[in-house]
């Protein structure tokens, strides 16, 4: 497989055409970012340890019947992906209250949520990624009413698979964020990734914070947690 031009340039990963047209390479940086691009740091082994682990998920996903875009590692950074036409908004499940759901409605951080809590958000930083709902969806174009049916239904059938996973390796899987495409033949498939930089993750004992709050709030230790969060799922790195 021969990579070529840059196609897509994120705040940690890179996009680019390969010599097939339905084959992209999704290279993670050790880019780190917060706060829509505020707060940028190089973290050594990071893009190494989020290709790994999503690709870990995503054959976890995978194999409970979830189709998702990876095709192949290719290097320690680098992997093979199918080429989707993206949905621009996240698909985000809450199964216990933490960030923005504490600060927008006041309530009390940790309240377990049940049923988990769903929200539409669009992908735009320059808004600061605005909630939506699927009237904002299908009245702009961004997806149909059929296929945001389709995401909400994958969304919670990948939350009841990791949800057990992590919890029977001593985590609780608090939210996370998903992104969806379309793929050559008309159906939603899941793209983007999997990492502790889109997830919120704690020790189930202590509460200690596993995902990329640790870079946000300033705690140390970001990759090393990662890590430990991919040995505790079986994942040696």
């Amino acid at each position: 497989m021969e990579k070529r031009d840059e196609l897509y340039r994120g705040k940690a990963k890179t996009v680019y055409l390969t010599d097939d047209s339905d084959k992209l390479i999704l290279y993670f940086r050790n880019d780190t970012s917060a706060f829509d691009g505020e707060k940028i740091e190089q973290l050594e082994r990071k893009g190494e340890v989020n290709n790994k682990f999503n690709h870990f998920i995503m054959n976890k996903l995978e194999e409970a019947g979830i189709a998702t875009q990876v095709e192949a590692l290719l290097s320690d950074t680098e992997s093979l992906v199918k080429k989707l036409d993206m949905i621009p908004v996240e698909c985000v499940v809450r199964n216990v209250a933490a960030g923005s759901l504490v600060r927008r409605l006041g309530v009390e951080e940790g309240k377990l949520l049940d049923p988990p809590l769903f929200e539409f958000f669009l992908k735009n930083d320059a808004l600061h990624d605005p909630m939506v709902n699927d009237y904002h969806i299908v009245s702009f174009g961004w997806a149909t009413e059929a296929q945001i049916a389709k995401m909400k239904e994958l969304t919670f059938a990948v939350n009841n698979v990791l949800k057990a996973m992590f919890d029977e390796a001593g985590m609780i899987l608090v939210d996370y964020k998903l992104e969806f495409g379309v793929d050559a033949a008309g159906n939603i498939v899941l793209g983007d990734e999997f990492t502790p930089d889109g997830c919120r993750l704690w020790d189930k004992e202590t509460h200690k914070k596993m995902d990329k709050d640790r870079f946000r709030q300033g705690l140390g230790s970001v990759v090393e947690t990662y890590i430990e969060v991919a040995e505790r799922l079986g994942l040696s790195l």
